[in-house]
Formats: structure tokens, C-alpha cells, sequence
């Protein structure tokens, strides 16, 4: 008598060991290509057109988003056989930056843990890194100002960027939240989940939270205090083995935050791309809007638009820009050929695949 079940997972098991050939053929054509080409094993904008082709393809039922988790793993692996790839990030393990490295690399990669924004770009200046990943703007708390005056001066240029949810958790060593006296948290996190920590430890003061390097280290420093708790995400309170008491307690459900990949090289165009560039405004009336007026006669998209002082002179911004497209496609190469002439300054930071 044929057993249904066993006819379908002989069937699986048929699949897994066609799908291990066709990897492993994969993975031995990848070694090839880097045997023949010369430069760098990862190139955001082929890697980001067959992710778009894969889920434009995906039939069902797993969501594009995990056939691009799979894909990116499966890309990771492969490339990992061309050439050794270090990223570095804004550490300890655990952070939202280390997550956001996975996301985009895969695991096939060293990720190297800095101590600061600044150390990423040094690591990445020097080649000690490949690549580096930086937060530069939350959808809840803004632009993170330090990853913006870094972009302004250093060489490098971006070549990607990721746009990760941010989920934040309550951890502590026990999950009576009467017994909390202290919290640690990085303060955009605190920021993020206000209204939840007014409304579930109103017990505590205001001076309990207490700002930490990172959601990682507030972690590290809960599992020393039996009366501490961590606002963190998942992967920090799992490494330090602590209990999980809330879930997802950000204000804001579709908490995003945006990493930047910065690199010593320029992307090619993927089709689907975005400019980023940083300008200044001569100082005469209406400079602001001749800066702008050359993006709508060429008609190009402007997605964002963030001021940052200049740190040259007292009461002088620079202003950081996105833009959609390629700086080699024409409406875009147009507008900023209209720019150079009529900007006191103009830095394009990079042209990349969008997220």
C-alpha cells in the first residue's frame, strides 16, 4: 500500500539532491569566473540585478523577501570561493549593524567589529576592510550625524545600501519587570521605545535609563545586574544569554533604519539605481532654489534632502541629496553637469543600487 507521506518526502529528498548538484555546479562556475577575471569578487549591481530577476521569477509560496535571504546566502558562499571578504561595522556582535552586514553579504564574509563610525572608515581607508557598513538616517529618530561629516570628507565612495526593520526587546536576567530598577539602552533605542517604557515601568525614573556605547554592550552590562534589564534587539540578548521579557516594544512599528556601504570603488549602473551627493549653496538669494531648479528641468526624482552644518564657517550648511537614477544616465548626468555650475560645492558620494 503506497504511503502518501513517504511519496512525498522521497520526493523532497529527490529535489534536495538535484538542488545540491545545481549549488555545487554554481559554486564551481563562480571559482571559475574568479580564476579568469581580474578585481573584486562582490559587484553590488550584478548582485542586485539577480536578486530582482529571482523574485520578479518567484512563483510562490515563499516570499521575495526569503528567496532574496537564500539567494544572498547562496551568493555569499559562492563569492566566499573567488576571494576573502572582510566588512566591518559598528560593533560589538549583536548590533543592528552586524545584522545589517548579514542581510547584505550573507555569512561567508569576516565581519569586523569597530569600536566607532570613525574606526569604519579607517578600517575601509586603509584596506584593512573590503567594505564597511554605517547607520545614516532612522525613520523614527533622523540622520545620524556623524556617518554624514565622515561621507563629506573620505575618499570612499557608496556602493550600496540597506534598509533593515528595527525590532527592539526588553532583556533582563529575570522577567519580573517590578523588580527592575536600572535600564540600559544606546539612546536612539530609548528614543525609539518611550512610550513604552513610560508606559510598562512607570515605576522607574527618567535617570534609571542609562545610555550605553551600544545595544550590545547594554546587554553585556544587564547580564551583570539581577535588577537591570536591556532594550535591544534579539542577536545581543541572546549572546549574553539573557531572558526575554518584551517583544517588538519600538513606538513605531515600521522602525526602519538605514545602513550605507561604503566602499573604495564605484558601482556600476543595476538598472534600478539612486545618486547620493552632498552640495553647498552660494550665499545669495535664492541660492537654495537654483540648487534644486536643475533636478525638475532635467527631471530627475530628489528622495531626500538633509542639511548638516559645513564645520568650515559659522552659520554654513551643506546639504546632502538622493537622487533617483544612475550618474551615467542622461537626465542624471545632466542635472549634475547643471549643478557643478551653479553649486558653491558639489561631492557626488556614489551611484548604487537601491535597497
Amino acid at each position: 500500500m503506497n504511503d502518501p507521506l513517504k511519496q512525498l518526502r522521497d520526493e523532497i529528498d529527490t529535489i534536495d539532491s538535484e538542488l545540491l548538484a545545481l549549488v555545487s555546479r554554481r559554486a564551481g562556475l563562480a571559482r571559475e569566473i574568479g580564476r579568469l577575471k581580474h578585481g573584486m569578487a562582490y559587484r553590488p549591481e550584478r548582485e542586485a540585478q539577480v536578486l530582482a530577476r529571482l523574485c520578479e521569477l518567484n512563483p510562490g509560496p515563499l516570499a521575495d523577501e526569503h528567496v532574496a535571504r537564500l539567494f544572498t546566502e547562496i551568493m555569499s558562499l559562492c563569492r566566499s570561493l573567488e576571494e576573502p571578504l572582510t566588512v566591518a561595522f559598528l560593533g560589538p556582535p549583536g548590533t543592528f549593524s552586524e545584522e545589517a552586514v548579514l542581510k547584505r553579504f550573507g555569512s561567508a564574509v569576516t565581519a569586523l567589529a569597530c569600536d566607532s563610525i570613525d574606526e569604519v572608515f579607517r578600517r575601509v581607508e586603509s584596506g584593512m576592510a573590503g567594505y564597511g557598513v554605517v547607520p545614516v538616517e532612522n525613520s523614527t529618530e533622523g540622520a545620524v550625524g556623524r556617518s554624514l561629516d565622515l561621507l563629506l570628507h573620505t575618499p570612499l565612495k557608496v556602493c550600496g545600501e540597506i534598509k533593515l526593520p528595527i525590532h527592539q526587546h526588553l532583556f533582563a536576567l529575570q522577567t519580573d519587570l517590578t523588580r527592575i530598577r536600572k535600564i540600559y539602552s544606546h539612546p536612539q533605542s530609548f528614543s525609539q521605545c518611550h512610550e513604552w517604557l513610560n508606559a510598562n515601568l512607570a515605576h522607574l525614573a527618567h535617570t534609571a535609563r542609562i545610555h550605553a556605547a551600544s545595544n550590545a554592550d547594554a546587554t553585556r552590562l544587564a547580564a551583570a545586574d539581577p535588577e537591570a534589564a536591556a532594550v535591544a534587539g534579539q542577536k545581543a540578548g541572546e549572546i549574553c544569554g539573557l531572558t526575554l521579557c518584551a517583544e517588538n516594544i519600538e513606538d513605531d512599528p515600521n522602525n526602519t533604519t538605514r545602513f550605507l556601504v561604503i566602499g573604495a570603488h564605484e558601482v556600476a549602473a543595476s538598472g534600478r539605481d539612486k545618486t547620493s551627493l552632498v552640495m553647498s549653496a552660494r550665499n545669495r538669494p535664492g541660492a537654495i532654489h537654483e540648487l534644486l531648479a536643475p533636478l525638475a528641468t532635467h527631471g530627475v526624482s530628489m528622495t531626500r534632502l538633509e542639511s548638516r552644518p559645513s564645520r568650515a564657517s559659522l552659520w554654513e550648511y551643506v546639504f546632502f541629496v538622493d537622487i533617483e537614477g544612475h550618474r551615467q544616465d542622461p537626465a542624471v548626468a545632466g542635472a549634475l553637469k547643471a549643478l557643478r555650475e551653479k553649486a558653491a560645492s558639489l561631492k557626488i558620494l556614489g551611484s548604487y543600487p537601491t535597497g
